[in-house]
């Protein structure tokens, strides 16, 4: 397995405030991965430095062994917490979008999962309520053949079967040679499609593990270590 993102004593700093402070990490490819934490723990921090949109203070992030440029671009399909497509913009709009800016782009799984949730590709996306939008936009990050692709939040603001729907989308839309890296705090909710769980706290990582060991060896699912090792 080779490694797919990786963080060497990494930090990043907002003024005097330290987001990240010293992570050490190593994901490997085809693994669905959990970044878990609770708000302000520096989890979309990470991922924004792994997409390149911001640069470390200290350290470095290796995204399939480069620094974040437009290279790694090519390869990681990010998914931001807030949707980042115009508003005028329809469905069909979105789809030609991606298919310009992306190569890997596969225009046929997207059409096929936005006719599954009855999706209108004439709508546009300001009249879309939250939950349609958010299935639009993961619909797009999902259909293309990355290798990482960085989720924050994909499940935040929906209902739950609309969550389920999600998870299946991610589970049934990747390689598996890619890894998908999913920020949430919801762990029950996605704990049945991870392999391995990231907790951070104040920026650093506090725990690295298979979720396979964490059931076996402490005997307790994620979200009951997570309850406990987040407990105030």
């Amino acid at each position: 397995m080779s490694t797919i993102l990786e963080c060497r004593a990494l930090q990043k700093r907002y003024g005097t405030k330290d987001a990240l402070r010293g992570v050490e990490l190593a994901l490997e490819s085809g693994r669905i991965v959990g970044l878990l934490g609770p708000n302000g723990s520096g989890k979309t921090t990470l991922i924004k430095l792994a997409c390149g949109l911001l640069t470390p203070t200290g350290g470095e992030i290796l995204v399939d062994g480069r620094q974040p440029s437009r290279e790694t671009k090519a390869v990681v399909s990010y998914l931001p917490e807030r949707i980042a497509l115009p508003l005028w913009m329809t469905a069909k709009q979105a789809m030609d979008y991606y298919q310009d800016f992306y190569a890997d782009f596969r225009r046929y799984a997207a059409e096929e999962m936005l006719e599954k949730l009855g999706l209108d590709e004439k709508q546009t996306i300001r009249a879309m309520s939250k939950g349609t939008r958010e299935k639009l936009q993961l619909i797009l990050v999902m259909s293309r053949g990355a290798k990482l692709y960085l989720l924050d939040e994909p499940i935040g603001g929906v209902d739950p079967a609309t969550r389920d729907y999600i998870l299946k989308t991610i589970l049934t839309n990747y390689s598996e040679d890619a890894t998908v890296l999913i920020s949430t705090h919801l762990i029950a909710d996605v704990e049945q499609v991870l392999d391995e769980a990231v907790f951070l706290r104040e920026g650093r990582v506090v725990l690295h593990e298979r979720v396979d060991d964490v059931r076996e060896q402490r005997g307790k699912s994620v979200d009951e270590l997570f309850r406990e090792t987040f407990a105030y």
